[in-house]
């Protein structure tokens, strides 16, 4: 304990100059923040898995069916105990061509029959869209309740109003139970879900999470111990405020219902650009950057804390191009094809399965008006050699 008083949690670190932690706790009493505080978000996390769990196999299973949505039948693979440990071992990498030839050489299939082999083994490892659609409902819920949790929090509040406010008697201002309850919650789930992220449905974008998920912990975390609390709340509830949109997109995309779905997600572009690439710098980090000057000289916690904004602004941007890429294809293709954070190689394999069997069935379909064309000049051939015969009939005679 002493070795973290001393490197950890020096005063130096997490508050202004002239400022200690007995200054914080005389001023702000009861209701100062403390870093020990944020240990109770590792309990809220496990219980989170837990509850989502519960709330995936109970509500939104049964809600998958009565909306919708449908799995498509996968056809299993051939068992091939050395495909099989090459997979499980380099996945989801394609072998190479030297490893090529020695999986042909150890299974007995030819090369086309092991290509096919792994492309459809990936496609078993694929998430079905009743699990796609489960995640995307318990993060909809999850959104919703928070977003409105947080402003009915705020809405009354005068930094909500007025930014400058964040700063009114800072460090030394208490936190509203309310308050203190929103920061647990958010820092609970986003432990969830980092816990969460080798089992969640990967996407294009998936690094780019991870290091959401990180960069928000350790926002909130610090923001909680510097007590810049007033802003953490701002700042959550701008990121809430779309969120829950973009989940109620996929469900309905999963479901199958697109004009329910395209409409949301307009919705969900607009929201999303105006609050991450206009309210977000313009409010936010314009008042930790800018307006907390005028009440306290720059710490090692200021240069911190606005450096995670400033990295999840880079995110906010990167997540911007892909939602205009989709936007530009919803305006001028006329349709949402896919979800551009989806995982492309997978995306492309299911689509190539489907062409060719579509193709089959094309295949099929002619084969059978062919035959039934044959038949009938066939059965036309015989009948009028039977007319022509029965007509020289009474010539004979």
């Amino acid at each position: 304990m002493d070795i973290l008083d001393q490197w950890l949690w020096r005063q130096e670190y997490w508050l202004p100059p002239g400022i200690s932690w007995e200054d914080m706790s005389k001023v702000a009493g009861a209701s100062c923040p403390r870093p020990r505080d944020l240990t109770l978000s590792l309990p809220i996390a496990v219980a989170f898995i837990g509850l989502r769990y519960i709330f995936e196999r109970c509500i939104a299973v049964p809600l998958s069916r009565h909306l919708g949505v449908r799995d498509r039948i996968r056809v299993p693979v051939f068992p091939s105990p050395k495909l099989e440990a090459f997979y499980m071992q380099h996945r989801p990498r394609e072998p190479s061509q030297s490893e090529m030839t020695t999986l042909v050489k150890q299974s007995g299939f030819t090369k086309r029959q092991v290509e096919f082999w792994f492309r459809h083994r990936r496609n078993l490892d694929r998430p079905s869209s009743t699990t796609k659609f489960c995640e995307a409902c318990w993060r909809f819920v999850f959104y919703l309740m928070s977003f409105s949790f947080g402003l009915l929090s705020l809405i009354d509040k005068p930094w909500f109003w007025d930014q400058r406010e964040c700063w009114r008697g800072y460090p030394q201002q208490p936190v509203e139970q309310a308050h203190f309850w929103y920061y647990l919650i958010e820092l609970g789930f986003y432990w969830s879900l980092l816990l969460c992220v080798s089992v969640d449905v990967k996407r294009k974008d998936f690094k780019e999470q991870i290091v959401h998920h990180i960069a928000t912990i350790f926002l909130l975390g610090f923001s909680y111990c510097s007590n810049y609390v007033r802003v953490g709340t701002l700042v959550m509830l701008v990121h809430d405020s779309s969120d829950f949109l973009l989940e109620s997109a996929k469900m309905f995309n999963y479901a199958g219902w697109k004009k329910t779905c395209d409409s949301l997600f307009v919705i969900f572009a607009v929201v999303f650009l105006v609050t991450r690439l206009v309210v977000f710098p313009s409010k936010i980090i314009n008042t930790t950057l800018i307006l907390s000057m005028e009440i306290f000289q720059p710490f090692m916690g200021y240069y911190f804390f606005n450096a995670l904004l400033l990295v999840l602004q880079a995110l906010h941007i990167f997540w911007a191009w892909l939602i205009l890429r989709m936007v530009y294809k919803f305006l001028f293709l006329g349709k949402l094809e896919k979800d551009e954070r989806s995982d492309d190689s997978l995306e492309d394999e299911e689509d190539c399965e489907e062409e060719q069997s579509s193709w089959k069935k094309r295949e099929v379909v002619l084969n059978s008006k062919l035959s039934s064309l044959t038949s009938s000049c066939v059965m036309n051939t015989l009948t009028r050699q039977r007319a022509n015969s029965s007509s020289r009939l009474p010539k004979a005679r």
